[in-house]
């Protein structure tokens, strides 16, 4: 993945300000990772196998899709390139795999 990258890195606390609704709080969500590439930019969420329904995972799954939609639709008005959430059991990855693979297998919408 990292070879076909134009860049990619592990996001900071707070730099994205994305916020899930879990029982009664709202804590913050921050993607493992971020890759560009000369087609989009994908939030990679690697996860183990067994956790990929937890309702927590899906929560943050929830609200990761709705950014990535509205930055694409943001970004879209000035010719930038569209956001792909994708959420990866983490038994799913090999050194083998590109980030498109990845993407027509575990992209979420």
């Amino acid at each position: 993945m990292e070879r076909e990258s134009l860049r990619w890195f592990k996001p900071a606390k707070g730099q994205f300000q994305i916020f899930y609704k879990w029982g009664a709080d709202h804590p913050e969500y921050q993607p493992d990772f971020v890759a560009e590439t000369a087609d989009g930019i994908y939030m990679l969420e690697p996860k183990a196998a067994n956790q990929m329904t937890d309702g927590e995972v899906l929560a943050k799954r929830d609200v990761a899709v709705t950014w990535c939609r509205q930055a694409s639709d943001y970004a879209a008005g000035y010719g930038g390139k569209p956001w792909r959430y994708l959420l990866i059991p983490h038994d799913e990855i090999a050194g083998n795999m590109t980030l498109a693979g990845l993407a027509s297998s575990f992209a979420q919408t």
